[in-house]
């Protein structure tokens, strides 16, 4: 079987052909990092993140980057606020954007590049768009290209430029020749940050920013190029007319959007006001449940956000963590090995996930597998060897999605919790009372549910 892919760029599904043999290059464009990430965002980065681990499961070699966007007019503004530099703002919420995507079981891209490390490429590809005939400079040392030398712009919109024009604001800045025109690299205003350049100090355009860095870390031309489909335009339109206009080559073969995560019918975002951060909502939710949470439906379709769907999906995810739990507990009274329904379900979750990562369809295998499961295990009907084929599998399984919670996952909560325990007995023994009551609410919060005995206390899951 073939991997197909939802090609942006043909409106279609197409067959996952990689330009070298084995190995696959992939680019998603990443965050700004101005504040810390919402669950918007965390749509995106799961769903490249599953893509990757499944892409290596079928036996490619993934090289995955994702960037950052630390040079930003939000950047500059919020540094600004706190009278700081604009580098340190993006270093902090950089390392918070590390523990919050840790805190969501994803798998570290192969390289994150800055823009603000990589200006010697940024430049470099700007005076190359300029010398191609496709860029222009203005007297106060900004770079625009210039839309109208090239005949298809539009490609991923299927949209052509006077169509784009006639819908465009009308646009203060005198300086650019044509309202689509769009920056390349913007002449330093008093007090932001800026580099030197041919054209004088400044900063570069957002757009330009991905092209230069794509090109450096994956090549000319890669496999997919991803991301949020509030980037199709004008981000990545943008980025395949300057990378055209400098190699001549297509920027990527493939390109793959997700869904936008929807707040009472619009996306949820920073500037409209209406985002969850992810670490707030990890307060509440597990690793696992969020991100079955987002896995739960195609990733090409819009999902509505709520507590109430996210609870739902706790729920639901539960049922298949019981019988992964119970599989771990299986003594050997049955003799079934469970190679044919195991087989079988393999079978189901590859053709599902070859289908344009079908995370749903492959969760609906979960489901029947383990209704099947249930049944055997209550009739006594599944050996060991059995429970451990169908673990195998569902281990496998976890690698791509990563949905499920380990023995080991729980045993290291466990000890946690038995600390927290003991800390508060130890305040209790001391009179603390304030301080063990924090404690003692904070786990009721978790669900953990704390009986206090003559023995000392003890715990369960709520």
């Amino acid at each position: 079987m073939t991997v197909k892919v939802h090609n942006t760029l043909t409106d279609s599904k197409q067959a996952l052909v990689p330009i070298n043999d084995d190995m696959i290059t992939m680019y998603a464009c990443g965050v700004t990092v101005y504040n810390d990430i919402h669950m918007g965002h965390a749509r995106s980065i799961i769903t490249f993140d599953m893509v990757a681990r499944y892409l290596r499961y079928r036996g490619y070699r993934v090289r995955y980057i994702s960037n950052f966007t630390d040079v930003d007019d939000k950047i500059i503004a919020k540094a600004n606020e706190e009278g700081v530099d604009a580098l340190e703002i993006s270093r902090r919420y950089i390392e918070r954007y590390f523990e919050d995507i840790e805190s969501l079981g994803v798998v570290r891209a192969d390289d994150y590049p800055k823009a603000s490390e990589n200006m010697p490429e940024i430049i470099d590809m700007v005076q190359r768009i300029i010398d191609n005939g496709f860029g222009y400079v203005t007297d106060e040392g900004s770079v625009y290209f210039s839309v109208h030398r090239v005949e298809n712009y539009g490609r991923l919109t299927n949209q052509k430029l006077e169509d784009m024009v006639s819908g465009v604001r009308v646009d203060l800045d005198t300086s650019k020749r044509n309202p689509m025109d769009f920056a390349l690299w913007k002449a330093a205003k008093p007090g932001e940050i800026s580099w030197d350049s041919p054209w004088g100090k400044g900063r570069p355009g957002w757009h330009i920013e991905c092209s230069a860095m794509c090109m450096k870390y994956l090549g000319e031309t890669i496999d997919i190029h991803g991301g949020g489909n509030d980037l199709v335009f004008p981000h990545h339109e943008d980025e395949i007319l300057q990378t055209e206009a400098v190699t001549g080559r297509p920027l990527a073969n493939y390109w793959m959007h997700n869904g936008m995560l929807q707040v009472q019918g619009e996306k949820m975002s920073k500037s409209l006001n209406n985002f969850f951060r992810v670490r707030d909502v990890m307060e509440q939710f597990t690793t696992q449940q969020v991100r079955f949470y987002f896995l739960n439906t195609h990733y090409h379709g819009p999902m509505l956000y709520s507590e109430e769907a996210l609870l739902e999906a706790a729920a639901s995810l539960s049922r298949l963590q019981n019988t992964y739990d119970a599989l771990h507990t299986t003594s050997d009274k049955g003799e079934g090995d469970a190679a044919e329904m195991v087989a079988n379900s393999r079978e189901l979750f590859v053709g599902f996930m070859d289908d344009d990562f079908n995370t749903r369809g492959a969760i609906s295998v979960l489901f029947e597998l383990s209704r099947d499961v249930n049944r055997m295990l209550a009739n006594d009907e599944l050996s060991t060897e059995g429970a451990d084929a169908v673990l195998s599998f569902l281990e496998e399984v976890n690698s791509v999605l990563g949905i499920f919670t380990s023995v080991s996952d729980e045993g290291r909560a466990d000890q946690i919790i038995q600390i927290l325990l003991d800390v508060r007995q130890e305040l209790r023994s001391r009179k603390a009372f304030d301080l063990a009551d924090v404690i003692r609410d904070r786990l009721t919060e978790a669900g953990v549910v704390i009986e206090d005995s003559a023995e000392g206390p003890r715990w369960r899951w709520g």
